[in-house]
């Protein structure tokens, strides 16, 4: 009897994935729309510039693009089981994704601190201030992983909570919630002291707060955003790494890029796999 995980493999050749999205005359995109301005709503429609590129990603491979609103934290499941296509949602390539999945990488971003306006608790992204404090992050994300023990699954988690240890500090509060919105409004509230999330979405929440928010310090950690693509799917994962490309070279991207104000991590040119 076959398993669903041998079954998985032997489905999996990379020239059927490419088919398969070429038959049906269209890919599949997962995409957590709650992380702005990358993929948000407005009103009942999707909009954002992992939105748009994967449009333009689509245009290029010769087909639509159809983006399927789901939880951040459900993504790499659904895609090591075949549920969507690829993923465009703000995923950072690391090596420990890697092992799950493949990333054609398309921007840089690091992690940026955003407290009430005035800083009035003087939180720094580095240093121990955040030790003890209550921080709000988005569930799944790197800036999650800060505040988690590390793990078999994660063995490089728990930077925040040893930085705090070896201070001789009290670990930090996380408070993880299902979407940035959620975060954001922790802090507003009072809830939480702090929220750290990559910095497009930390400069569009202090800019969309109305002066009741700053960014406190200076980006750390940056890192490459990668369009998530399942394992062994390599013709796909190569056509969208060559669409990436000429993307690039045809001036969309950086078109892109200007529109939602993230030039600053616009790259020169995609990578495969490109974690640290």
């Amino acid at each position: 009897m076959t398993t669903p995980a041998l079954a998985a493999c032997e489905n999996a050749d990379p020239a059927s994935a490419l088919g398969r999205v070429e038959k049906a005359d269209k890919i599949v995109i997962a995409t957590d729309a709650l992380y702005p301005p990358n993929e948000f709503k407005q009103g009942e429609q999707i909009v954002g510039f992992d939105i748009d590129l994967g449009t333009a990603i689509a245009r290029k491979l010769g087909v639509k693009a159809e983006f399927q609103d789901m939880k951040f934290e459900s993504i790499m499941p659904a895609l090591s089981e075949g549920k969507y296509d690829i993923s465009l949602s703000s995923f950072t390539d690391t090596r420990e994704r890697e092992s799950r999945l493949d990333f054609v990488t398309y921007l840089s971003a690091g992690t940026m601190l955003l407290v009430r306006k005035g800083n009035p608790k003087r939180l720094l992204p580095d240093g121990p201030s955040l030790c003890g404090r209550r921080i709000a992050v988005e569930r799944g994300t790197t800036q999650e992983d800060e505040f988690t023990p590390p793990s078999p699954a994660k063995p490089n988690a728990g930077s925040r909570l040893s930085a705090c240890r070896n201070a001789g500090r009290p670990a930090p509060v996380r408070l993880a919630f299902d979407d940035q919105a959620a975060a954001n409004a922790a802090l507003a509230k009072g809830r939480a002291d702090g929220v750290l999330a990559d910095a497009p979405s930390a400069v569009y929440g202090a800019k969309q707060a109305a002066g009741r928010f700053e960014l406190s310090g200076q980006p750390y950690g940056t890192a490459l955003y990668g369009i998530a693509i399942p394992k062994h799917h390599d013709n796909l994962r190569n056509a969208i790494f060559k669409a990436m490309k000429d993307l690039i070279n045809d001036g969309t991207y950086r078109q892109l890029t200007d529109k939602w104000g993230i030039s600053a991590g616009a790259v020169r040119e995609p990578r495969i796999n490109a974690g640290v």
